[in-house]
């Protein structure tokens, strides 16, 4: 079985667990609902926010979950590098370009993380309002609220996921646009 998880064999699997992160960064009621910014940014903040909850999920499940982790986590690096590179960064450039988001990514990433870990709402909102909106004071706002809310599903939702789920290819996340009370 652990066979199956080969860097090269893995390569379908990890290009669409991909795929499916990206569905749920490029989802539409992020952007309407919650007020994401739907800018290069904005998406870079909704990229963290996904990868970082789905790759944790992954890694703490049982062998090979941490390996498919790891995988996941290479593919969204290697899709951002090419993306910078079609936007028309220069091949000079590019190291330094995500050399910056791999350390945006673990900080905002572990900020998120440890406010769900904390089951605490309010560091969530303050968390996602500074580097989603970029204003601390819009953590009281209904776009705030609302997200926040919406990485709360999405840690409950991958929370019932077992490693067979991923290994379909599969994620599924919560519709953002289900809870819009503020």
């Amino acid at each position: 079985m652990f066979g199956l998880f080969s860097r090269n064999r893995n390569k379908p699997l990890i290009d669409k667990l991909h795929g499916e992160i990206m569905a749920g960064v490029l989802n539409p009621a992020l952007y309407l609902s919650c007020g994401v910014p739907d800018t290069f940014e904005g998406r870079f903040e909704m990229l963290v926010l996904h990868g970082a909850l789905t790759t944790r999920r992954i890694e703490r499940l049982a062998a090979p979950g941490p390996d498919l982790a790891q995988d996941l986590t290479d593919a969204i690096f290697r899709y951002l590098d090419v993306t910078l590179r079609e936007m028309g960064v220069g091949d000079t450039t590019v190291p330094k370009k995500m050399k910056k988001h791999a350390e945006s990514y673990a900080g905002r990433g572990f900020s998120y993380l440890t406010a769900l870990d904390a089951q605490d709402e309010g560091a969530l909102r303050l968390a996602l309002a500074r580097n989603v909106f970029g204003d601390e004071a819009q953590a009281s706002s209904g776009q705030a609220k609302r997200l926040a809310r919406y990485a709360m599903a999405v840690e409950t939702t991958l929370g019932h996921y077992e490693l067979d789920h991923f290994l379909s290819g599969q994620i599924g996340y919560p519709n953002p646009a289900s809870d819009t009370g503020a």
